[in-house]
């Protein structure tokens, strides 16, 4: 599929601090491409460049196949942008928030078609400070496919609503795929960019760290498979490190979580407990995801 994102040396700096890292990436035709990374990575000023809001210092960013800069007016009529935080006036009703955007591009989407699509025909006539959070999302999504755009940005869609509503705009940005539309994404969810992304880019310190389809990270990274469970009050767990498949145990209070390898690693776990025998409560398996890849390459400490 030809590329409508080319990232080519991409550096881009702030006085003395590098924001952008001669990065360089491609995004496919009709992928879900999602770029993550933890905050002051440089997602935010990469984007923005991809985007021609800032000009990077060297390398070049390609959208479509046009320099988003020279030209902004010509790649505004084919792409959609969904920001972080966006606003409109209070008392500014849905349907006219619509007929708004739409007046602003030759080519228009059916807009009672996009209220039905994101579940917001009810509330057409409604001022946009009357609207729960979903709702305002669903809105801006719609201002942002008004145009019917080829490439769609989304950054940071889901934060701050609940997990029902995370995973009703999942189900949407699938899609806004399925009719046609490249989505570009930026997410802190690991959850939502391993369900959702055909590929996943990840970001630290302004270089790319990672780049592959979520599985093929998870895979590469050969973490262990987990079994945790809990031990009633007075019980001890055997010597589970004994265990040719186990790699360690760790254990808070009564929850025991061990940590290995191998189809039998889970099955010989139990069997060891049942064999010592020692009761245990709440037993679950965990399969490595991409939270593990994502903290193993970026680290665990908190950035502001």
């Amino acid at each position: 599929m030809p590329a409508v994102v080319e990232v080519q040396g991409l550096r881009k700096t702030y006085g003395s601090v590098v924001a952008v890292d001669d990065v360089s990436f491609e995004v496919n035709e009709g992928e879900i491409f999602g770029m993550v990374g933890p905050n002051g990575a440089g997602k935010t000023t990469t984007i923005e460049c991809i985007e021609g809001l800032r000009r990077p210092d060297r390398g070049r960013a390609k959208l479509l196949g046009m320099d988003p800069r020279e030209k902004r007016r010509a790649l505004a009529e084919r792409i959609g942008i969904q920001l972080q935080e966006s606003e409109l006036p209070a008392r500014l009703r849905v349907a006219e928030a619509l007929d708004l955007f739409a007046s602003f591009y030759e080519r228009r989407a059916d807009a009672e078609g996009l209220l039905n699509t994101l579940e917001l025909t009810e509330k057409r006539s409604s001022a946009f400070s009357k609207l729960s959070g979903g709702q305002k999302q669903r809105l801006f999504i719609a201002l942002a496919l008004i145009n019917r755009p080829e490439m769609v940005f989304f950054d940071e869609l889901t934060t701050g609503l609940d997990p029902q509503a995370r995973r009703s705009m999942w189900d949407l940005v699938r899609q806004v795929r399925e009719n046609g539309c490249t989505v570009f994404l930026t997410t802190h969810f690991m959850e939502e960019a391993e369900r959702l992304c055909d590929r996943v880019l990840i970001m630290d310190h302004g270089k790319i760290v990672a780049l592959d389809k979520p599985e093929a990270l998870i895979r590469s990274l050969g973490a262990d498979k987990r079994v945790v469970f809990t031990l009633p009050q007075g019980q001890t767990a055997p010597p589970l490190t004994d265990l040719p498949q186990v790699r360690r145990v760790e254990q808070t209070g009564e929850r025991v979580t061990a940590y290995g390898q191998g189809e039998r690693f889970a099955s010989a776990v139990v069997h060891a407990l049942e064999e010592a025998g020692v009761q245990f409560l709440d037993l679950r398996t965990e399969q490595p995801n991409l939270e593990d890849v994502f903290i193993a390459l970026t680290g665990r400490e908190i950035r502001e």
